[in-house]
């Protein structure tokens, strides 16, 4: 394995002719670097047999599986889209209620000035402009609260006061899950989705695919997947003490419908966001109910241990979230409740990391890691962030850029490149029975 430090863990050198996967992990704006990181790997021509994902990488691994991760690097491709600047911001209705909050204390202490220049009585006409504020906050209020249910009607029952839709889960992610369906291609549904992949795999550029979501109410794992004969046999077969049934979602067979539904919940961050709603069948394990689905950021050691399972034998891990920081490295505190969710995700997401990759070095005849130095750029810092260390700003192209180089300077050429050199020497050498 490649880690921080440069080292490399497992019993075997990388071999081309191992099954292996590329698992994708990270939330928001770090899907950046998977781009640059899937441009490297496809421009070096590295063979993948398994695309899988956690977050927004489930959304990367859904369409590099399908021959479409260059719509995440391309102009006008997810990442340089001007669109991505606007993922996971403030939803509407509160966007709106502080527009008119501003507007009514503009009006206010417009009117206090213009009243004391004007030398009007002053309390029957701030009291009638008090009042006129109020009012116009209250409207914009309502307003509010309707556009955010009729905007999603199809909700499930809840309990609590109605503000507690808006501030309980005040991020909205319909503009990420938007994006990314129009990569994959708005007129495909999942059943399609699932359809054209199986129908496609073996030919150049189409991948088995692995996802993970959770599910808040069955409180586990949902995992999602396109895994081929015969390795699918044993990956769908029942486990002891686990009913397969609850926690897989075969999209070769009947779970096919629910391909893009797993992407929109991968693409849904814990507690800053609403879960995304999933109706199962009425045939299925959970006959027709609805559960609540998002994204966890320790997901990615559930991954390793069903990508085992399905026969995987060589693992290329791929992570925005910066190697651990050495002292005197403290940045200040940002203070905005999406950086400090981002930073919560981020650090999880890094624990998580360490442990998965320790536990799958008994699973795995290799693993290898690729991940940034530095990072200054957060989960939610869609439209780029300011960088202490170097004093500039930095957006999401530099750091596609710098993911790009990472994958080369930490995989493609040390590992890919030696391993060749590695087989060339062997078939030049003389057999010794010879």
């Amino acid at each position: 394995m490649t880690t921080e430090t440069g080292e490399r863990h497992g019993a075997f050198r990388y071999s081309p002719e191992r099954r292996t996967a590329l698992v994708l992990c990270g939330t928001g704006a770090h899907g950046a670097y998977h781009a640059g990181v899937l441009r490297a790997l496809q421009e070096a021509g590295v063979k993948i047999d398994v695309m899988a994902g956690q977050g927004v990488g489930a959304a990367s691994a859904a369409l590099a599986a399908i021959d479409g991760a260059a719509r995440l690097w391309d102009a006008g491709g997810v990442w340089r889209n001007p669109r991505a600047a606007a993922l996971y911001v403030w939803k509407g209705p509160l966007r709106l209620m502080a527009a008119a909050v501003g507007v009514s204390i503009a009006v206010l202490l417009a009117t206090v000035a213009w009243v004391g220049f004007a030398a009007i009585p002053l309390p029957a006409f701030i009291a009638q402009t008090v009042l006129t504020v109020v009012a116009l906050a209250l409207v914009a209020s309502v307003i509010a609260v309707v556009a955010e249910e009729w905007r999603a009607p199809a909700r499930r029952r809840a309990d609590g006061r109605w503000w507690w839709r808006l501030l309980g889960a005040p991020l909205e992610t319909r503009a990420a899950i938007d994006l990314f369906t129009e990569a994959i291609g708005r007129p495909l549904t999942g059943r399609r989705y699932a359809e054209v992949l199986a129908d496609s795999l073996g030919q150049p550029g189409f991948r088995e695919l692995m996802l993970v979501a959770t599910d808040l109410d069955s409180r586990r794992d949902l995992v999602a997947a396109l895994v081929r004969e015969p390795y699918r046999r044993d990956f769908v077969a029942p486990r002891p003490n686990r009913d397969r049934r609850a926690e897989l979602i075969d999209l070769a067979g009947g779970g096919r419908e629910h391909a893009l539904d797993v992407v929109a919940a991968a693409l849904t961050p814990p507690l800053g966001c609403d879960p995304h709603l999933v109706t199962f069948a009425p045939d299925s394990y959970w006959r027709g109910e609805t559960h609540r689905l998002c994204d966890r950021p320790g997901a990615i050691s559930r991954l390793l241990e069903e990508l085992a399972i399905a026969g995987v034998s060589q693992v290329i891990i791929v992570s925005a979230v910066a190697s651990a920081a050495a002292p005197h490295r403290l940045r200040a505190a940002r203070l905005d409740a999406r950086q400090r969710l981002g930073e919560f995700l981020a650090a999880a997401e890094s624990a998580s990391l360490r442990d998965a990759v320790e536990m799958a070095r008994l699973r795995f005849d290799s693993i290898y890691l690729i991940c940034p130095a530095h990072n200054p750029i957060g989960a939610f810092d869609l439209g780029g962030a300011y960088d202490e260390a170097s004093d500039r700003r930095q957006d999401l192209g530099e750091l596609m850029d710098r993911a790009y180089e990472d994958a080369y300077r930490q995989f493609i050429e040390p590992v890919v490149g030696a391993s060749g050199e590695h087989l060339a020497r062997a078939e030049s050498e003389p057999s010794p029975l010879a």
